[in-house]
């Protein structure tokens, strides 16, 4: 008998009815005849706004122009120090380099695998400007000492909350506590269009007033350049998919976090899976569950060849790539990214999941150890 297949990922109908909502909003954009900077996108980033409790949002054409973007608007540039994880997707660091600026690599908490004050902390010169905590897998950073070390060292706060639109420290939903932070729409984000896009969210009017013009070739009126911009704006029928998609983020996440506790509860105890941990004062909207185990590539393998798909974030550290060579990192410069790197491995878990679906991980995972106890 031929096992079921199960996606890492799938686009499902979930809650019943979200498809067509989607799609008779697609056709009355496409209906209005407005695809650039058009009411949609106004909205969008009005409702935005709010649900991210700051004055403003600016939508553009991806997540990682939403990184520049925050970026040249905090007057970040050459010669600039910026403090990064080295546990994250290359497009934090690749926003850094794009501006001139330097980044400087952090190593993660071993448990919560974001970015701590204390490890900020050591690396600090007189060049630093800014420091980039990364809401990595969906799990809030802990932002009261990254708070207290930007304001100790006057730095500016951009939070990457792409994987972690919802998530909160200590009721406070990320996004908000930076001078500007910026996220992805990619379709499988929590929050996801139908392509690609990207928003930065700031409650400084100044900053919030230059994104808006840097994103749109340099212009507050047409033909009229005050500064040298970049073309990067929201799609309108994207703003229209995310209007209908932020109405039910809440309800996603929700869903989201119930088949985290299933695994959670079913995988605990088995064979040496470290699973995700929550810190204090923290939500985790399970963007990427994440497990760790020194046998991650067998456990992989048999996984798919029971026709279930993983995927591994990330597999070669920041610090590894052929491109950040320059840096002069090395192998063992940060030793708990790179055991990350070697021992990391994502489970299938989307909105619309099925409870047969879900229990073939587990049981296959389980009939795994077994094996290899």
């Amino acid at each position: 008998m031929q096992p079921i297949a199960i996606p890492y990922f799938a686009f499902r109908d979930f809650p019943a009815g979200i498809n067509r909502e989607v799609e008779q909003v697609v056709v009355q954009a496409l209906q209005s005849n407005q695809f650039i900077l058009g009411e949609e996108v106004k909205a969008f980033e009005e409702e935005f706004a709010a649900a991210t409790q700051s004055a403003a949002a600016i939508g553009v054409g991806n997540g990682y122009d939403a990184l520049v973007v925050a970026l040249k608007a905090a007057d970040i540039g050459a010669g600039d120090e910026v403090i990064v994880p080295a546990n994250t997707f290359i497009a934090t660091v690749n926003a850094v380099v794009q501006i001139g600026a330097i980044p400087v690599l952090v190593e993660p908490d071993r448990h919560t695998y974001n970015i701590t004050a204390a490890n900020a902390a050591v690396v600090l010169t007189e060049k630093t400007k800014a420091m980039i905590p990364v809401h990595l897998y969906g799990h809030a950073c802990q932002m009261d000492g990254l708070l207290e070390l930007a304001k100790a060292h006057d730095l500016i706060l951009i939070e990457d909350f792409a994987q972690a639109q919802g998530a909160q420290y200590r009721g406070q939903v990320v996004g908000s506590f930076g001078h500007v932070s910026a996220t992805s729409f990619y379709p499988t984000k929590n929050l996801g269009a139908l392509g690609d896009g990207g928003a930065l969210v700031t409650s400084d009017p100044e900053l919030a007033a230059f994104a808006r013009m840097y994103r749109n070739y340099g212009q507050e009126q047409k033909y009229h350049n005050k500064v040298v911009g970049i073309n990067s704006r929201l799609d309108t029928l994207q703003a229209a998919v995310l209007r209908v998609k932020l109405r039910y983020l809440t309800q996603l996440n929700k869903e989201r976090q119930r088949l985290a506790q299933i695994y959670l509860q079913a995988l605990q105890g088995i064979g040496d899976l470290i699973l995700p941990t929550t810190a204090e004062g923290c939500t985790h909207v399970y963007h990427i569950f994440n497990v760790r185990t020194q046998h991650r590539d067998a456990l992989q393998l048999y996984l798919s060849e029971q026709g279930i798909q993983t995927a591994i974030h990330y597999p070669v550290s920041v610090h590894l790539q052929e491109a950040y060579t320059y840096l002069g990192y090395k192998r063992g410069s940060f030793p708990v990214t790179e055991e990350l790197a070697d021992t990391s491995l994502s489970l299938p878990l989307f909105p619309g999941m099925t409870e047969a679906e879900q229990q073939a991980v587990i049981v296959s995972i389980q009939t795994f150890f077994e094996r290899h106890a």
